[in-house]
């Protein structure tokens, strides 16, 4: 079997490759900028995915059993993709959000049923509207899409959490590391899924190929579930520190982020200080053998071991950001010292 990656170097895909570039009955395609050489056995097609009509001439001749979507974005680029691929392929996987799903949430247990709106961040939108379309695609013509939604996947280059800057999640660890308070929105007690990137892998090539899986969306995710509180602990726990949690409200983050160009409306209100826990029944129904293997705890000591051992690489400074978290806690503090 064929299957084509339009990406294929990401947290997320960069794992599916590699898991089915061990899989002999598969050959694995890559179409990119060719900035990342592609791993063994798979052959790459150098191109911008922009580019249109240079990308139909090298796709000439070409026909494949999937094709993987992971860096569409806008309904435009599901367009383009409907008008490449139609005929091309006998699969089209589109990577979508579990960030679509209804905020605020009305029931904390999310399946593939639940109702998908998000008025606070417009790139959950822009994914609803990607699934719209191509639904419509599917219905109307055929077209064979699968809908694939991941929740907040990492890998080991990653540290996820729920503030930090434009620099990522570094400077937040080294508050942790030099004994300061760190952010966390809400209350600490919200509950969150974490999902390591090969556990994502596994799910999500149990899809391809699958005639089931055709007019179907499935989100893929751990079933482990954790409040805030408790990720951040874990952290300083592989980090071998005392966390000093300071817990701010989330639209508090969003109104003082906002001159500062950071978007906590978006990743907050509509997204991270929402509680989910996912039901995984659809997926585990299609793919039995999907599971979790790497729990948040062991997960984060594999990310903090290759982090730390990577200085250039993964630890990127954010004074800015740093400078920022201890205005908001000496505001509030002087808040409650006033009243």
């Amino acid at each position: 079997m064929k299957a084509l990656f339009i990406g294929g170097t990401g947290t997320i895909s960069a794992a599916v490759v590699e898991r089915l570039a061990k899989d002999p009955g598969w050959e694995v395609w890559l179409l990119n900028r060719g900035s990342r050489p592609a791993p063994a056995g798979a052959r790459q097609i150098v191109a911008d995915i922009g580019d249109e009509a240079d990308v139909a001439r090298k796709l000439d001749g070409l026909t494949f059993d999937t094709v993987c979507e992971f860096i569409g974005f806008r309904p435009g680029d599901v367009e383009r993709d409907w008008r490449l691929f139609r005929g091309r392929t006998r699969q089209y996987i589109f990577t979508s959000s579990a960030s679509a799903y209804h905020k605020p949430a009305a029931g904390y247990l999310i399946t593939e049923g639940t109702s998908l709106a998000n008025p606070y961040w417009q790139y959950s939108r822009d994914k609803i509207a990607c699934e719209a379309f191509l639904m419509e695609k599917y219905r109307e013509e055929g077209f064979p899409v699968t809908i694939v939604r991941p929740s907040h996947t990492y890998d080991r280059r990653h540290i996820p959490l729920g503030v930090h800057g434009k620099n990522g999640f570094w400077q937040v660890i080294r508050r942790m590391l030099d004994g300061k308070p760190v952010i966390i929105q809400g209350d600490g007690s919200s509950l969150w899924t974490l999902t390591y990137n090969t556990d994502f892998a596994a799910g999500y090539t149990g899809l391809m190929g699958s005639r089931h899986a055709i007019g179907e969306a499935f989100h893929i995710t751990s079933d482990e579930t954790l409040t805030w509180d408790q990720i951040y602990a874990a952290i300083a726990d592989a980090l071998g520190v005392e966390l000093k949690p300071y817990h701010v409200a989330s639209d508090y983050l969003a109104a003082a982020g906002k001159k500062y160009g950071y978007d906590f409306e978006g990743s907050l209100t509509g997204d991270k200080s929402v509680s989910v826990v996912f039901d995984n029944a659809k997926l585990k129904r299609a793919v039995p053998d999907m599971a979790t293997a790497v729990p948040f705890h062991r997960g984060v000591r594999l990310a903090l071991d290759y982090i730390l051992a990577h200085p250039e690489e993964c630890q990127k400074p954010d004074p800015d950001f740093d400078a920022w978290c201890d205005r908001v806690i000496a505001a509030l503090e002087a808040s409650k010292a006033n009243i």
